[in-house]
């Protein structure tokens, strides 16, 4: 991503904090969340690729979310609705790229020390490796997940078996929003047929499942939280619900499925390209990221099942997260005890209801918004409340947990994923000061693992999370219920994954 680009594509609001964008057709025009302020950020580039998707074939809605920013062929911060075909772009390379929260038991003071911090970030970091390639040879005190129980991860997710294997609490696959992904036709053994057709073609396979429980470079992170709950009756009582405690204690995590999500990515990003080279089949907007595949064809059918391989990859990488953190947490303040209050994707196609009929949703850097009630969320935890949302901003200016309101129905019940770049990563290290940034840090008392903070995630180089946030409450999506303070953040300067 470069500097923004001025647009020539005009916007039209129809509300304080919404507009549509017409597409130059007969077809729907796309519905954009954002309020005027946050719609300047979106540049000619966010926009073309905008345009260029909702006219690809059978694609029937498509929605720009405040973060929206150039991606891979689909713009980052959008949601993309085709009941007929599905399409790698619009879910990127970092497969189920995803956020979770773990809620301690320890009140703030817990971590007011610097010394106790500084503990804690050292015992996550001897559990939890950051940066490509990483995995448990570069952590001390990892769990070691062998070939078989790595195959085991990727076909079963965090089923009960997997999570006792690798000593994750077995209840906290009932707080994931998916816990396990199926193949094509709904059944785990086309996963393992696919698996095993694949492994001859990953290279260091026992190297990439070795990744497990750990981040990646980039805009991947773990940060300590201080929770501070929305001083209103409804705000307190979703609190008690999701397990958040006002005043306590929670750890969020950003990354996703690692090496072996980019490999699956890459490949069928390969692989689709070649087939519309050989039969000669037009681009949408003459992108070669915006290759798709019918459903129900083999080429379909091939990357339904990739995008579960990874996808439970990263749900059980999360959860093992959590688990290794709260071992950390453990050992520097014995006697924690922590629940995971949610884990939540950004980068997945799923199969959901819209308009009556059955569609492959695909969020891509934009996350799932149910509201209470509705029907998704029966015999869950959350049939009411409607479900935790989580959006982190950046550091500073602190994280949300959010929950959907009816309004959601607007954007095919999906909000933004969190702040979303405004300065792409060149960009960025050529107008931000280092300096000026870890002073920044020493300032608010938020400490790092880095010697320098990754000044490419610098907060400078993300929109104003206020306004994100203004435009999700003031559009009707969603409603804030807890700000999250950082106390200190796991980073990593590589490139990020996703």
């Amino acid at each position: 991503m470069s500097d923004v680009i001025p647009s020539k594509h005009e916007m039209i609001a129809n509300g304080e904090a919404t507009a549509i964008l017409p597409t130059g057709g007969k077809h729907k025009p796309i519905t954009v969340i954002g309020t005027e302020a946050i719609r300047g950020t979106f540049d000619e580039l966010c926009l073309q690729q905008a345009i260029n998707s909702r006219k690809a074939p059978g694609v029937t809605d498509l929605v720009l979310n405040p973060d929206a920013h150039c991606g891979y062929g689909a713009p980052v911060g959008c949601v993309m609705v085709s009941p007929t075909h599905v399409y790698p772009g619009p879910v990127g390379v970092d497969i189920k790229c995803s956020m979770s929260l773990l809620q301690t038991s320890l009140p703030a003071d817990a971590v007011s020390d610097k010394q106790t911090r500084r503990a804690l970030i050292d015992a996550i970091c001897e559990r939890t490796p950051t940066g490509a390639g990483r995995g448990q040879r570069n952590a001390p005190k990892s769990r070691h997940v062998s070939e078989a129980l790595g195959k085991r991860v990727l076909v079963e997710g965090a089923s009960k078996g997997v999570c006792e294997a690798l000593g994750i609490p077995v209840e906290w696959a009932s707080r994931c929003e998916d816990f396990a992904h199926v193949g094509h036709d709904d059944s785990t053994a086309a996963l393992a047929l696919r698996l095993e057709q694949l492994l001859p073609s990953i290279w260091k396979f026992d190297a990439k499942v070795s990744q497990l429980g750990s981040y990646g470079g980039g805009n991947h992170f773990g940060e300590c939280e201080v929770v501070e709950v929305v001083d209103d009756a409804r705000s307190r009582s979703v609190a008690e619900t999701f397990g958040l405690v006002d005043g306590g204690v929670a750890f969020l995590s950003h990354c996703g499925s690692r090496g072996i999500g980019h490999h699956l990515a890459s490949g069928q990003f390969r692989a689709l390209q070649t087939k519309f080279t050989q039969w000669n089949i037009p681009l949408p907007g003459q992108d070669r990221e915006l290759v798709y595949a019918p459903l129900g064809t083999p080429e379909a059918n091939a990357y339904l099942d990739d995008m579960a391989l990874g996808a439970n990859f990263a749900t059980v990488n999360h959860l093992l997260i959590n688990a290794l953190v709260l071992d950390a947490f453990q050992e520097i303040i014995p006697g924690t005890t922590g629940q995971l209050v949610y884990f939540i994707s950004h980068n997945i196609a799923r199969k959901e209801i819209v308009d009556n009929q059955p569609a492959w949703v695909h969020r891509k850097g934009a996350t799932r918004a149910f509201p209470g009630g509705h029907f998704a969320l029966r015999g869950t935890p959350f049939a009411e409340t409607g479900h935790p949302i989580l959006l982190p901003g950046n550091p500073q200016a602190g994280s949300a947990v959010m929950v959907a309101d009816a309004g959601a129905a607007i954007s095919c019940y999906s909000v933004n994923h969190g702040a979303g770049r405004q300065l792409g990563r060149k960009a960025a290290k050529r107008a931000i000061d280092q300096q000026q940034v870890d002073q920044s840090f020493l300032d608010a008392d938020i400490l790092s693992n880095c010697r320098k903070y990754p000044i490419d995630e610098a907060p400078g180089a993300y929109k104003d999370f206020d306004e994100v946030l203004r435009s999700v409450k003031t559009a009707g999506l969603a409603s804030e219920v807890a700000r999250l303070k950082a106390r200190f953040v796991i980073k990593d300067g590589d490139q990020a994954d996703d």
